[in-house]
């Protein structure tokens, strides 16, 4: 993916000394540079990092900030100052204009190049975070899958999948919907975190998704009955009483005939990867999902284990 790098200054200076450092067709980066009085552009093409040179703007920095920080599209696109002014003074109220770093152009060029992709690969990390959960996406969780199996040690995935998800939120709507998500997600957190020894990992692969990922010797078992209880016993608080005491819930579907689904509840899929099981993460993919069909067909919250290869 192509990163937009944003270049205020009133020359062409600085943007051809740093398209010269980051050999830009190798880097996947784009830059581009703005005058200081034409930056209405910004506006209309959000880059991934506005970076300013102070020395050769025409305006003073603080409104040039605060026309940047004034447009909605762009309260969260990283701000970096580069600057020969190094007064504390003047370096405190360019940070009360939210602008992120500022370098004094003492540092060097190389050092303001180095900054500029440390910065780049922190929002290309943060990108594949759940916003709603704060959880790791899926491209950690494949770094992580990879990591363990080249490690070749033992170690379990869980695979979590809320049921009835989908009519929840046809009756109580998407925001009661992201609260049972979080609410799921801090349940995971709390048992699995809770091992002592050995290493453990929590990711959000998307929706009502998740994936943990534990060393051999824990007990999932006991991780994944703690996890359901506690479930089982909050999750009624995201209900009105009449559903509680119905004990289910009544869509209408596209024909106009009304269904009942059960309460939300939780399945979870467990995978034994033990040594040289799996030679890749599609594998264990492949396995995770038929194993967590078979805890779905259950009803109510429930998980299932594969220990072996055909046999679950």
């Amino acid at each position: 993916m192509i990163q937009d790098i944003y270049i205020i200054e009133d020359t062409n200076i600085l943007s051809k000394e740093l398209m010269k450092i980051f050999n830009v067709e190798n880097n996947g980066f784009k830059i581009r540079q703005i005058n200081s009085n034409s930056i209405d552009i910004i506006f209309k093409e959000i880059p991934e990092l506005i970076l300013i040179d102070e020395d050769n703007i025409s305006i003073p920095i603080e409104r040039l900030c605060g026309e940047i920080r004034g447009n909605e599209d762009n309260n969260i696109t990283p701000i970096i100052v580069y600057s020969s002014n190094e007064d504390r003074e003047h370096k405190l109220k360019i940070a009360k204009c939210v602008v992120e770093i500022f370098i004094e152009k003492s540092m060097g060029i190389e050092y303001l190049a180095r900054i500029v992709k440390n910065m780049l690969r922190l929002l290309s990390v943060n990108r594949t975070v759940s916003p709603l959960t704060g959880l790791p996406g899926n491209v950690q969780i494949q770094t992580e899958l990879k990591r363990r199996l080249l490690k070749r040690e033992p170690f379990r995935v869980l695979y979590f999948d809320l049921d009835n998800f989908k009519a929840y939120n046809d009756i109580y709507g998407f925001l009661k919907g992201d609260e049972i998500i979080k609410f799921t997600a801090r349940t995971i957190i709390k048992y699995v975190h809770k091992i002592d020894d050995g290493e453990t990992f929590v990711g959000h692969i998307g929706g009502d998704d998740f994936v943990a990922i534990i060393d051999g010797e824990s007990d999932y078992d006991n991780i994944c009955q703690c996890i359901i209880a506690e479930f089982d016993n909050e999750i009624l608080k995201y209900f009105n009483d009449e559903d509680i005491e119905k004990g289910y819930l009544e869509v209408e579907n596209r024909k106009g005939v009304i269904e009942e689904f059960p309460l939300t509840s939780l399945s979870i899929g467990v995978v034994v990867a033990d040594r040289k099981r799996f030679s890749n993460i599609l594998e264990i993919g492949e396995v995770g999902a038929q194993v967590k069909h078979l805890a779905k067909s259950t009803p109510g919250s429930c998980y299932a284990i594969n220990r072996r290869d055909l046999e679950i």
